[in-house]
């Protein structure tokens, strides 16, 4: 492996100043095209290179990984998340996975408040409702009718880095804080929040008016917002979810909000490995459910913060160092 300028393979485009410093750094291969790989191409790409600086999109299983050639070391992911990586897989293959956790907290809450914003007051249908020939009849006392954030109850699932910039955010609008999360946070931050701990998750969903999902994917919380406790919810709460898809249950969420059991919900994640759903694009289009496209962490900021978080990681590999960020199985992540 060599110790100067270790030879990277990026799988789609990054932000100009990500990539010059890159190229400064090591010896990079880019995609100008940024059209995600196949499985074939990818194995193609990563010939004689010794690190894999890979994204959401590439999804790199157990298959994949076994066909990686030898001189692949490291896999950089270029994100938060990584439920793109088999990484069981990745770890009995001796390959490092490294994340780039941190940076996204701020953008990240400032999203999930947008959204709890966009909802209730119905942002985008407002927008959408006014004619571009200019006909607009004018304002009326029943015109647009929303609701009001202040005095509602948020249910925090997951109080974390963002999770708690969330409630930070949420507790200027007036909204009261309630959290479920594997381990309760310490007093000085329930106290700072005012936030109230919930140590069960079907309670919590029972008291709030609004959910809002800030946890990892993991094996113990895949659907956590199941079928059963999105019954358990009120009527009139909503959901949103500026994490993983995967948490939600999400046929039991589209037939909630048909049904009227449910008020609506604002995601930024929502499955679409096979194109998105259409009932969850008919609700969408009645107003019921507000969909934005993965933009939680798009800024330029965050971007650029990910790529130097890539670039610290990398350089600590190549120098024989522990990766800051580097990701284990999930097992060993709990030993």
């Amino acid at each position: 492996m060599s110790l100067v300028r270790p030879k990277i393979l990026v799988t789609r485009r990054l932000p100009e100043p990500v990539e010059a410093r890159m190229a400064a750094l090591f010896e990079a291969r880019f995609n100008r095209d940024d059209a995600p790989y196949s499985a074939d191409g990818l194995v193609a790409a990563l010939a004689g290179r010794e690190v894999l600086v890979s994204s959401i999109t590439d999804r790199i299983d157990a298959d994949l990984i076994a066909r990686l050639p030898e001189t692949v070391k490291l896999i950089a992911q270029f994100g938060n998340g990584f439920d793109n990586i088999d990484i069981e897989a990745a770890y009995a293959a001796g390959l490092t996975v490294t994340n780039t956790p941190s940076v996204l907290t701020e953008d990240t809450a400032d999203m999930a408040m947008m959204l709890m914003l966009a909802l209730p007051r119905r942002l985008v249908e407002g927008a959408e409702v006014l004619p571009r020939d200019g006909t607009w009849p004018g304002w009326s006392p029943t015109w647009m009718l929303g609701r009001r954030l202040r005095g509602k109850a948020l249910g925090i699932v997951g109080m974390g880095r963002i999770g708690s910039a969330v409630a930070a955010r949420a507790k200027t609008f007036g909204l009261t804080i309630h959290y479920f999360s594997r381990n309760r946070r310490p007093p000085a931050l329930e106290d700072k929040l005012d936030a109230q701990f919930h140590e069960s998750l079907d309670e919590m969903a029972e008291a709030v008016e609004i959910l809002s999902l800030h946890t990892p994917l993991t094996r113990d919380t895949h659907h956590i917002l199941s079928r059963e406790r999105i019954g358990r919810m009120r009527p009139e709460a909503f959901v949103v979810n500026v994490s993983r898809s995967e948490l939600i249950d999400e046929d039991a969420l589209v037939e909630a909000i048909s049904a009227g059991r449910l008020s609506g919900a604002a995601l930024d994640v929502f499955e679409n490995r096979h194109g998105i759903s259409e009932k969850l694009l008919d609700l969408a289009r009645a107003h019921k459910i507000v969909l934005t496209a993965h933009m939680a962490s798009a800024t330029l900021e965050a971007r650029i913060e990910m790529g130097e978080t890539v670039i610290v990681n990398i350089r600590a590999f190549i120098d024989g160092h522990q990766p800051p960020h580097r990701v284990l199985p999930e097992t060993r992540a709990r030993a």
